[in-house]
């Protein structure tokens, strides 16, 4: 499971360093979640797709939530691509191991994983599901990490937060989910969003829309059961009786951690495949740092650049390797565009 540092928080500098690392872990998530999801050939596993799709989606939303609160305090985002397999930024595990992320196509694996990263500071024992082990001392939860910060910026005067800086907003980008932070009242309605579609509420695996929260999104996927309002037993929820619909076979043959794999060995097609899907990525990360960073209308170059990338991935996904069985989607390896990095 996903365990933050925890750490003081008590001046500005402190809350721009806890910023910048849920911006990290916001980020980090992408690439896995990706993996997973373009590993679907078009036309199957439809149910799972759509709620790993969702995940993604909020999951940029939320980065860009957080992007807002620190540039709204005059901090700087910065976007950092992790290495995969490796771990999220500021992951100390719950027992001082990280949890080393893999890039995997739709498995058992890649659900368990993708559960382990939004796992909540208390899972229902709802049945079928059983209780996590407990984290160790001086660590927290993504969720217990923005109560923190939360806590924190309610004590700020008004005059810390600069008004109109650096915002995304959905004018940019996912119209009616991102909005601009120039308050506390913005960012605690940020933090809110964050952590309930995350996490859910206590207890309750719904968020403050009703919504099924990140977590058992994915264990609905693990499981293969659609998690079902039970009334009247304990945990008020069930993970079934009725099947998600998942076919594990229906999945590329992709390799794990591609950017552990040699392509010099494999066909023309597989290495352009893969060129291709690293330029789309470096350019959609350049184009997310220059958007987070004062030039909001960057936003449509980044957008643009992610439906080059979704492009690239389904070449990647049907090209094989020198194995013909294998395919590989991208190693998600950023290599700077030739205009510059900001990074």
């Amino acid at each position: 499971m996903i365990r933050l540092q925890a750490r003081p928080l008590e001046t500005l500098q402190d809350a721009y360093d806890l910023l910048q690392t849920a911006i990290g872990v916001e980020f980090g998530t992408l690439p896995p979640y990706l993996y997973a999801l373009f590993s679907i050939p078009p036309g199957k596993n439809p149910a799972a797709g759509a709620r790993i799709r969702s995940v993604m989606l909020q999951e940029m939303v939320h980065m860009c939530l957080a992007c807002n609160i620190l540039n709204a305090l005059g901090g700087s985002p910065t976007l950092t691509p992790p290495t995969y397999p490796g771990p999220l930024p500021g992951d100390i595990g719950p027992h001082g191991t990280p949890l080393d992320i893999h890039l995997l196509p739709l498995s058992h694996d890649a659900m368990k994983q993708a559960m382990n990263i939004e796992e909540p500071e208390k899972v229902p024992d709802f049945p079928i599901l059983k209780a996590s082990l407990a984290a160790g001392p001086q660590a927290m939860t993504i969720g217990q990490f923005y109560t923190m910060l939360d806590a924190y910026l309610a004590t700020l005067p008004p005059e810390a937060w600069r008004v109109d800086r650096n915002q995304i907003t959905d004018s940019q980008f996912f119209a009616g989910q991102i909005f601009a932070v120039n308050s506390y009242a913005d960012a605690h309605l940020a933090i809110t969003q964050i952590i309930s579609e995350g996490e859910g509420a206590p207890d309750n695996p719904l968020d403050f829309q009703n919504d099924i929260a990140h977590f058992y999104r994915f264990g609905e996927v693990f499981y293969d059961r659609v998690l079902t309002k039970a009334p009247g037993t304990e945990t008020g929820y069930t993970w079934g009786p009725e099947p998600l619909g998942v076919d594990w076979d229906a999945v590329y043959p992709a390799i794990a951690d591609p950017g552990e794999h040699d392509f010099s060995n494999d066909p023309p097609a597989a290495q352009e495949a893969q060129a291709a899907c690293d330029a789309a990525y470096a350019l959609m990360v350049d184009e997310l740092q220059r958007a987070i960073s004062g030039e909001p209308g960057r936003m449509g170059n980044a957008a643009q650049a992610m439906f080059d990338l979704r492009m690239a991935m389904l070449v990647a996904f049907r090209t094989p390797l020198a194995d013909p069985a294998k395919v590989s989607g991208p190693t998600f390896v950023y290599k700077p565009t030739t205009e510059g990095a900001l990074l």
